[in-house]
């Protein structure tokens, strides 16, 4: 049928394969194509594939949906009401550039990508310890804040030595005592290489063979720990010993890089140094081409390789001249993950709807259209509070900590574990679970946190009673805080009449709780328990 495949042929060590693709049976008309907008490069490159297959684009996405689009995945935020106002209200042509980079400089932004980025190193007092976790995540925060280059960024983790309370990166070496756990963190985590399977035979799906694997492994054999002075932190440092043996040669090989240069087994050099020269290197070809593809997922909902940690050479890009592009203008730019974040953002590609037309409705792979999506636990439960107006309570925690600003998963909240929180035990991105579930459905609809909310005495629902706001306007503000839109007339015209109703009923008393209380509770959780807030569109 219709659409692309891969064809891969591997003999031994050699991978190669070709993509083959035949158009939809779709007829559309030339200046489809032509008066797409384009942004960038990006849009370029994007279209050449569509038009290739035969899909048409979707129309550009409203500011209001683009607004709300942005600050979530950018930021794990919803706008408030008066920013959606403000920036709708705006006729600039330039708004949405200048609300891309208000975002890249915002604290909101620090925050979410810290958490990204600690799912992707483990950070968890599960195995580290409280002290040593908050170590590690505030180097984290730190390096995100200071916009550190994504290769300075890991050879950091990998190279250092020293006290891991002073270095907070160090206890990425605590989690990962064991050699070859550690190697193949290194590759999955970094590189997006999947090589557990070439730990016992010759990998059956990769190039990569079962020497391969051992001489990686030896590149961080000889990083040894010890006790350090005060509760949970070590000593890291390098040992000048220590060797893994080959299983079936029973004796060590030279340590190498994956298709890099070995280094002799007696040689004096850092062998942690000298991986993360190869692996750091704006040469090396899976390097930075895995943080790209995993950035570009974070914004269109699928990666150019998906999953976006199996980039195995028999997984290949849906559209290769896309990510070489990406990954080009990414070293280019000394590894800037915001300057890479800016330009998806800006381009027309990220900016389309996610409303299918008569082409694309079955695309989820080419970027014709937005890949509407769940919200990740701690974006949707932050939701919940900004919108309600009550702060979520974590134990140990200040009042107002948002869970996107917790650097713990194992902070105990029912909802987060519901809605799919990592534990942070292993680097596989499959961890994080992003499919709906009836356990999910069931604690919205019957649970606590949304129900206890939504009845709090000081939340949203009672300010804007105590406010004397008119119906109309508490509709208003209902539906710019949980959906960043207006309320539709017929869905304004029967919400009012709802409300009009209840304050008319017979028999309310004006000295009991204003009747309007209970619909508008009723509301509000419908509101919070629908696709439309609990999905990025």
């Amino acid at each position: 049928g219709p659409g692309e495949a891969a064809i891969t042929v591997w003999y031994s060590s050699k991978v190669k394969f070709a993509r083959f693709g035949i158009p939809f049976d779709h007829e559309i008309a030339p200046n489809v194509y032509t008066e797409a907008p384009r942004n960038n490069y990006i849009d370029d490159l994007v279209i050449e594939k569509l038009r290739a297959l035969r899909i048409a684009p979707s129309e550009p996405v409203g500011d209001s949906a683009f607004l709300r689009r942005a600050y979530l995945d950018a930021m794990g935020a919803l706008p408030g009401p008066a920013e959606v106002e403000r920036f709708t209200a705006d006729p600039s042509p330039d708004k949405r550039r200048r609300l891309v980079d208000a975002i890249l400089e915002s604290e909101e932004f620090v925050d979410y990508w810290a958490y990204k980025w600690s799912d992707l190193l483990l950070v968890s007092s599960r195995d580290l310890g409280n002290s040593a976790m908050w170590s590690y995540y505030r180097w984290v925060r730190d390096s995100v804040a200071k916009n550190t280059p994504w290769d300075r960024f890991v050879r950091q983790v990998l190279t250092s030595t020293g006290n891991s309370r002073v270095k907070g990166e160090l206890n990425y070496y605590q989690l990962h005592r064991n050699t070859i756990e550690l190697a193949e963190n290194v590759t999955q985590a970094f590189l997006g290489l999947r090589i557990t399977c070439a730990r016992c035979h010759n990998h059956p799906l990769e190039k990569w063979t079962q020497k391969d694997y051992y001489q990686f492994a030896n590149l961080v054999s000889r990083v040894a720990q010890k006790n350090g002075t005060g509760e949970g932190d070590v000593v890291v440092y390098r040992s000048p010993s220590g060797d893994i043996n080959h299983p079936k040669l029973g004796k060590p090989l030279p340590p190498r890089p994956l298709d890099g240069e070995e280094l002799a087994l007696d040689s004096l050099k850092d062998r942690r140094q000298h991986l993360a020269e190869w692996l750091t290197s704006a040469e090396n070809p899976y390097f930075a081409r895995a943080v790209v593809n995993k950035i570009w997922a974070n914004f269109l909902g699928r990666g150019i390789v998906d999953p976006v940690d199996d980039m195995r050479a028999t997984n290949p890009a849906s559209n290769e001249k896309l990510l070489t592009a990406l990954t080009k203008d990414f070293i280019e730019h000394d590894f800037d993950v915001k300057h890479l974040v800016r330009r998806i953002m800006l381009s027309a590609t990220y900016q389309r709807s996610s409303k299918s037309n008569a082409t694309n409705a079955d695309d989820e792979v080419y970027y014709s259209r937005y890949i509407v999506r769940r919200l990740p636990a701690e974006v949707v439960l932050d939701a919940v509070s900004q919108v309600t107006r009550v702060p979520t309570r974590f134990s140990g925690y200040p009042e107002g900590t948002h869970a996107i600003q917790l650097p713990d998963t194992q902070v105990n909240s029912f909802f987060l574990t519901v809605f799919g929180r990592p534990p942070r035990v292993n680097v596989d991105a499959a961890e994080r679970e992003h499919a709906p579930t009836i356990k999910q459905a069931l604690h919205v609809i019957n649970g606590d946190t949304l129900n206890n909310m939504l009845r709090d005495e000081e939340g949203a629902i009672e300010m804007f009673l105590k406010l004397g706001l008119s119906n109309a306007k508490i509709l208003d503000h209902l539906y710019l805080s949980a959906l960043s839109r207006y309320p539709t007339k017929q869905e304004k015209d029967a919400l009012v009449r709802v409300l009009d109703e209840a304050e008319q009923a017979t028999g309310a008393d004006p000295l009991e709780r204003d009747p309007r209380r209970k619909p508008l509770e009723d509301l509000m959780w419908a509101m919070l328990t629908g696709k439309e807030f609990l999905f990025n569109h």
